[in-house]
């Protein structure tokens, strides 16, 4: 497929609690519509738009992985010019700071909130469904990462949301105590199944990059 806006899935209003287990600490959040791919990025996809691959896994259908924050968010950017739509992104000479026009339709990363409030599609476990049945994790990936779309989908559609990679969002997780750190959600192939929960948040440096680390894009629905 040569453009992903036939995966995006139109994920409807909402509120959701996100909560941290670190600080003790839950905030509601409300959510307008907007749209999440129904898929991680794949190899095939990231090569079209990038020209560049995985150093370590290869395949078309893999999730593209090894991906930093500022990787993905270039790529949402030259996702959004190749298919002609509002940059999201403002990236600055410098590299260093970076601005998010909300008003855009181009491709971004989901927000914390948006990711959560897809990932659950109206459940309230920690899982949408047997965890065997949705997620490549430690307990059944044999060690490595597998295709896009190979285990269930969850209520609306989207595959992937708990294991094979983790997706890089929006956030920053706590700037006074882990400063330009971002948040990352939904497990990985390798790990255990109690980090493979909707409510599970992980965090690392805008430029971390290891072989369980991919994303997935949104868009915003602009009136």
């Amino acid at each position: 497929m040569d453009t992903i806006t036939a995966t995006m899935i139109a994920i409807p209003p909402g509120q959701v609690t996100l909560s941290d287990r670190r600080t003790q600490r839950s905030w509601s959040v409300d959510l307008a519509p907007y749209q999440l791919a129904a898929f991680p990025v794949t190899q095939k996809l990231y090569a079209q738009v990038t020209g560049a691959r995985s150093a370590t896994a290869h395949g078309d259908e893999l999730p593209v992985e090894n991906i930093s924050w500022w990787d993905a968010v270039r790529f949402c950017n030259a996702l959004s010019e190749r298919d002609g739509l509002a940059l999201a992104y403002h990236l600055p000479a410098d590299g260093e700071k970076i601005e998010w026009d909300a008003t855009a339709d181009g491709y971004r990363l989901p927000t914390e909130a948006e990711w959560e409030h897809a990932c659950r599609a109206g459940t309230t476990g920690p899982h949408y469904g047997p965890l065997d049945e949705i997620a490549w994790y430690r307990g059944n990936s044999d060690g490595r990462i597998h295709k896009v779309g190979g285990k269930q989908a969850n209520p609306w559609g989207l595959y992937d949301m708990l294991g094979n990679v983790w997706d890089w969002c929006w956030d920053t997780y706590d700037v006074e105590v882990y400063g330009a750190y971002r948040v990352l959600r939904g497990g990985g192939w390798f790990d255990e199944h109690w980090s493979c929960r909707a409510s599970a948040r992980r965090r690392s440096h805008p430029t971390f990059q290891v072989d369980d680390v991919g994303f997935r894009v949104a868009r915003s629905v602009v009136r």
